[in-house]
């Protein structure tokens, strides 16, 4: 089992500029945030393939984040610009252990961290 860590959460005001990271313990291969809102279902944010060739967003980030990853360090890093009071949510990093397609189902993952949270004012 791969550990991940995420860091870099907090609180900003609506239009700031956020970065959280997560490190694993391990080599992982895909690897994709996901958040929770409260009273909401967790919902695919983002995800990036092993060399860093292949990213993918949902629609409610694309042009605002974006996945980068060191594979040296062992770290993923979601930088969140133009931040929306509805990005305020829990965010989870994830990682599959075997497949290189950053998938945005959350049943594809292997390996989650404990979420840290994100809360954007207006």
């Amino acid at each position: 089992q791969v550990q991940l860590v995420e860091s870099g959460g907090g609180l900003v005001q609506a239009g700031a500029s956020l970065r959280v990271s997560c490190t694993a313990s391990g080599r992982t291969f895909a690897k994709g945030w996901f958040r929770q809102a409260p009273g909401k279902v967790r919902q695919f944010v983002g995800g990036i393939s092993p060399s860093g060739g292949t990213t993918r967003y949902a629609d409610s980030v694309k042009g605002r984040f974006i996945i980068s990853r060191d594979n040296v360090k062992n770290t993923v890093t979601l930088e969140m610009n133009n931040l929306k009071p509805e990005d305020t949510a829990v965010y989870f990093c994830a990682a599959r252990r075997y497949n290189a397609y950053p998938s945005e189902f959350d049943r594809d993952y292997d390996d989650w961290g404990q979420g840290t949270q994100v809360t954007v004012s207006s």
